[in-house]
């Protein structure tokens, strides 16, 4: 992943982003071309701390026969996104840009064994379904013995074991104050829930600004790049 230094997340906050967001983009060779699905996946982690994402594929994706253990393979985590206007700033001569969260995960991945499948199925689920509270969460012990048996030979586990942790946070932080007030105020406006998540984080970044004038509460404006 390129990411200009402004940018980088340290590998903490970027694992700590790709588990709370638990949906990503999984990629992998075969050889040809690359072959990729969007899927959910827990985090979890070994014995010697390292990072371990569990998801599963259906058992006729192509993926499913290319974890032989070795080979890297990519989960692309990416969360809210918004376009920038030049218009927006403060300042003159800005270029368009586009603001986003995205982390990527790279590893080896095996195939999960029949005992680990069952324990990931109850896990991805349990997950999620905390999201829902105080719905009662679903459990795989409400569906037949038959019918889950049947769920589970229809896919495959998989495990990578995370070896490369890197995250790309672009929130206009090489911005000046003025300008990155400027941006954060404009995002809030937007009709798309995703330009509003960007203000919201942009806000949080620096909550010493005047978000409704624009000017810096405490402390002369940071100096910043125009582009």
């Amino acid at each position: 992943m390129y990411t200009p230094p402004p940018f980088k997340s340290d590998r903490a906050a970027s694992l700590a982003f790709a588990e709370a967001r638990g949906f990503g983009t999984v990629s992998a060779g075969d050889g040809v071309k690359p072959i990729a699905s969007a899927l959910p996946f827990v985090i979890d982690h070994a014995a010697d701390g390292t990072p371990r994402l569990a998801f599963h594929v259906a058992r006729h994706n192509p993926l499913a026969k290319l974890a032989d253990g070795h080979a890297s393979w990519l989960m692309a985590v990416m969360g809210a996104d918004a376009y920038v206007s030049p218009d927006w700033y403060v300042s003159a001569d800005q270029v368009p840009t586009w603001l986003y969260q995205a982390v990527h995960l790279t590893g080896s991945v095996r195939v999960m064994s029949e005992n680990e499948l069952g324990a990931h199925v109850d896990d991805l689920s349990a997950k999620f379904e905390s999201w829902l509270a105080p719905k009662p969460p679903w459990l795989s012990s409400k569906m037949t013995a038959g019918r889950l048996d049947a769920m589970k030979k229809a896919i495959v586990g998989l495990v990578m074991t995370v070896e490369e942790i890197e995250g790309s946070f672009k929130l206009n932080q090489h911005k000046s104050d003025a300008d990155y007030a400027a941006i954060a105020n404009a995002m809030a406006q937007q009709n798309d829930p995703a330009a509003q998540a960007i203000g919201k984080l942009m806000v949080a970044q620096r909550p010493q600004l005047d978000y409704k004038s624009g000017a810096p509460v405490n402390g002369p404006a940071q100096a910043g790049s125009t582009s």
